[in-house]
């Protein structure tokens, strides 16, 4: 799930546990094939690739497989999938509104298992546009805290990136997220590398205009709920409207 609460920071812990790097791993190659596809091979060229091949070397991608993705994306060894993007809207427990972003190479396939994990997990199909309209395409950069031996401070973060186009910046725990107009994501980067602050990812997302707070009860429930989605091999992203307080989640947690 891409959300800017607390869950954030739970939810990239938990991508690195092994069980699921394998999935994870499938999906950041997907991502590295679009964005070759699309804008060409060269990642000097193409930011969203640049972007997309950093992101896999953050979470250990092999650089072989890093390179044949782009290989195939970009059409070099003359193979490659065309793959469709398709969202579905949800809602989950306690009125969540969820976005679920699928590339796939077969649409029908990506429907089924989309319904049937939203289904069989509390959750229910929403009309086109009633999830969708509580969100906006924003450029999010997110910046761990912790660099290096080094805190990295929200006042950091601004400084280096405000005349950038930053819009906001954001605690999510350990992170820092950065919220900018969808066309800045790239000068946003730029100018923390130019400050030498790292970043651990720079997306194109969907930010919820309001999030909407949950008990543990009904929290636990959309975290399963999103859980499934994320386990599809054709979702690349769930985006939910979820705020969960620390209470909530130390009551979780427990």
């Amino acid at each position: 799930m891409s959300g800017h609460s607390k869950w954030a920071t739970t939810k990239h812990k938990k991508a690195a546990i092994d069980a699921k790097r394998g999935k994870l791993f499938a999906k950041l190659i997907k991502n590295i094939e679009i964005a070759a596809k699309m804008g060409g091979p060269d990642p000097s060229g193409n930011p969203t690739l640049f972007d997309a091949i950093q992101k896999a070397k953050k979470q250990s991608v092999p650089n072989k497989n890093i390179d044949s993705a782009v290989k195939r994306g970009g059409g070099i060894d003359g193979g490659g999938v065309n793959y469709e993007s398709i969202m579905y809207e949800v809602y989950g427990a306690g009125g969540v509104g969820l976005l679920v972003e699928c590339l796939t190479d077969n649409k029908n396939r990506a429907a089924m298992e989309t319904r049937t994990a939203v289904t069989r997990n509390g959750g229910t199909m929403a009309d086109p546009g009633s999830v969708s309209r509580l969100y906006d395409r924003k450029g999010v950069v997110v910046v761990a805290k912790s660099q290096d031996g080094k805190e990295v401070t929200e006042d950091d973060v601004l400084e280096a990136t405000l005349d950038a186009g930053a819009d906001e910046v954001k605690d999510a725990g350990e992170n820092l997220t950065i919220i900018s107009d969808p066309n800045d994501v790239v000068a946003v980067r730029s100018a923390l590398q130019e400050a030498g602050i790292d970043y651990e990812s720079a997306e194109v997302e969907f930010v919820a205009s309001l999030d909407i707070p949950v008990d543990a009860d009904a929290a636990a429930k959309v975290f399963k709920l999103i859980d499934a989605l994320e386990d599809l091999d054709d979702v690349q992203n769930v985006f939910a409207n979820v705020d969960v307080s620390d209470e909530v989640m130390a009551e979780l947690d427990a």
